[in-house]
């Protein structure tokens, strides 16, 4: 009897343990405690600006990272550099061009551990005026927890750069660096 109990507890275990190692948490960003900015030289300094209208789901497996994967969608008519006249030439044909290319998007194909135990290394195709190239980004996972409002939040941030030259945003050479620094400070709700 005892090794029956025995061979029945192994079965269940040799079931369930490949479930838990693909658990997965989802995650639905939030923007109202979330940003995401860029900075960029202009002659001698740097001109910094955000976007407000962003969305992105995040599946994050704990204990199987690779398996883990994001989506997340800019809206370029959103940018604000707190300057109207500018803004207003960030969306044209100069830079943006937002009737022709309404997005930026970046959708992950790889995921790795990084350097260190909250470092993951994302790679990904990062669409901007309609130029896909494949890039790689450090994540910091920052952790979760329960709110007080009985939700679950993880957190997770980036700094990357790009050449904005890559995707066909040439204007103001000279003026204008060609390396543009991003940042994603994120907030998710678990679904």
């Amino acid at each position: 009897m005892n090794r029956n109990f025995t061979k029945a507890l192994s079965r269940i275990v040799v079931f369930l343990f490949p479930l838990v190692l693909l658990s997965q948490d989802v995650y639905q960003v939030d923007p109202v405690h979330s940003d995401a900015s860029f900075k960029i030289r202009h002659l001698l300094s740097k001109t910094t600006g955000t976007f407000s209208k962003f969305e992105g789901t995040i599946i994050y497996y704990p204990d199987a990272i690779q398996k883990s994967s994001v989506v997340i969608t800019i809206k370029a008519n959103s940018i604000d550099t707190n300057n109207e006249s500018r803004d207003n030439h960030l969306r044209g044909e100069d830079f943006f061009d937002i009737q022709k290319y309404p997005e930026l998007k970046f959708v992950s194909t790889k995921v790795a551990a990084g350097s260190s135990s909250s470092e993951i290394l994302v790679t990904g195709n990062f669409t901007l005026r309609g130029i896909t190239k494949v890039i790689t980004v450090p994540v910091t996972f920052l952790g979760s927890t329960q709110t007080p409002f009985k939700d679950v939040r993880a957190g997770f941030e980036t700094l990357f750069k790009i050449n904005r030259n890559e995707f066909g945003i040439v204007y103001g050479k000279g003026i204008l660096g060609d390396e543009v620094e991003i940042s994603l400070n994120i907030e998710a709700i678990k679904k």
